[in-house]
């Protein structure tokens, strides 16, 4: 006689489609006693209108735990792509140049990284480097500065990384559905096809974290920031090991695989949830890649991307079960370096999802730090 038993799967529900929720439904999709689902609006991304830089061990920031996150997150990308056989044109590992024009901010920068890559080996290799041998490393420019190579930088699309990861997804354990979602009081998850039931509940919604909760009298520390950048066709192209470049005193310059150039991206703190693109932004932008490569048109530029961030009143991301009600969880307040801890935080949540374990005390604050309740 044969007795088949039926294993009951977990409802787990993501709210949220970037880097976080595409990241943490990746790796819960490979457990077969999850049932995973996926709700996706869509709308101001952070993580589909990101510059792509994942270089963070130069950072000047001050909060090691910030940095032990973002360090993790840039070494998990090359895992994840490997897993799921992504191409170059998501992800590229071709380095970063950080440029100074000062003779002994450079010292100090090339000593700064020779320091970090003692304890964060995937930097890889580290050169200084003079005007002429950047120029060397990143033809398009016509007015480089001396820099600092790092061969371990890359840049990301990470519209493309999050699509990907999600049709990843797909093909295990994820359902996905669009459209609006909210909370009820008591954290009742209401859709256009009403109430849906969950076990365990995952808001990755970045900026849209706030209102979200205030239906359950929690007010999350989290407001929004706007982030312009442009996006250029130009009539030469280049190869792959093409660089990033961080120059001092203007915006990013990221050259991706043949010759989509990116320049921004901008850190608006004033415009709240707005998404129209603005023709002085625009202009300033181009004005940034213009002083780098004068031969840069206007008329090259294909579309301005429009994205809002999160930031929270300490420029620290947090993450974990909400205080009161544990099957409730949420991300956000990652800000100008989601795709670089983003990728960390959503291994992360899916292994307390897993095994109801965490141990994260050297990446963030704790969460309750960011979640108050509603006068």
């Amino acid at each position: 006689m044969v007795v088949e038993v039926t294993i009951m799967q977990k409802q787990v529900t993501i709210i949220g489609s970037g880097i976080v929720g595409a990241v943490t439904a990746y790796y819960l999709s490979a457990d077969p006693t999850l049932s995973v689902t996926l709700y996706d609006e869509g709308i101001g991304q952070a993580t589909k209108n990101a510059a792509g830089i994942i270089f963070p061990w130069l950072s000047k920031r001050r909060n090691k735990r910030w940095y032990q996150l973002a360090k993790a997150g840039a070494a998990l990308y090359p895992e994840i792509v490997a897993d799921t056989q992504m191409g170059y044109s998501v992800y590229q590992q071709a380095g970063t140049v950080v440029t100074r024009e000062n003779p002994d901010d450079l010292q100090a920068l090339y000593d700064l990284a020779l320091e970090r890559r003692k304890t964060a080996p995937q930097m890889g290799n580290v050169e200084k480097l003079s005007a002429a041998e950047v120029q060397d490393k990143i033809p398009l420019l016509t007015a480089p500065q001396p820099g600092v190579f790092v061969s371990g930088g890359a840049r990301v699309d990470g519209d493309k990384f999050a699509h990907n990861l999600l049709k990843y997804a797909e093909k295990r354990n994820l359902v996905r559905h669009k459209g609006k979602v909210r909370l009820g009081d008591q954290g009742q998850l209401l859709t256009v096809n009403g109430q849906q039931a969950y076990d365990t509940l995952i808001l990755a919604v970045g900026a849209w974290l706030k209102p979200l909760l205030l239906p359950m009298k929690i007010v999350a520390d989290v407001r929004p920031q706007k982030g312009q950048l442009i996006e250029m066709q130009l009539p030469e192209t280049w190869g792959d090991d093409v660089p990033v470049l961080m120059p001092e005193g203007e915006r990013d310059f990221i050259p991706f695989t043949r010759n989509k150039l990116v320049v921004g991206a901008t850190h608006e703190n004033d415009q709240g949830y707005d998404l129209q693109a603005s023709d002085l932004v625009e202009n300033d932008l181009f004005a940034s890649g213009y002083k780098l490569d004068s031969r840069l048109r206007k008329d090259q530029i294909t579309q301005v991307k429009v994205g809002t961030r999160a930031y929270t009143r300490d420029f620290a991301p947090f993450f974990g079960p909400l205080p009161d009600n544990p099957h409730i969880l949420v991300a956000s307040g990652l800000g100008s370096s989601g795709l670089t801890t983003g990728p960390m935080i959503g291994k992360l949540l899916a292994d307390y999802v897993r095994t109801g374990k965490h141990d994260w005390d050297n990446y963030q604050l704790p969460v309750e730090n960011y979640l108050t309740p509603a006068d």
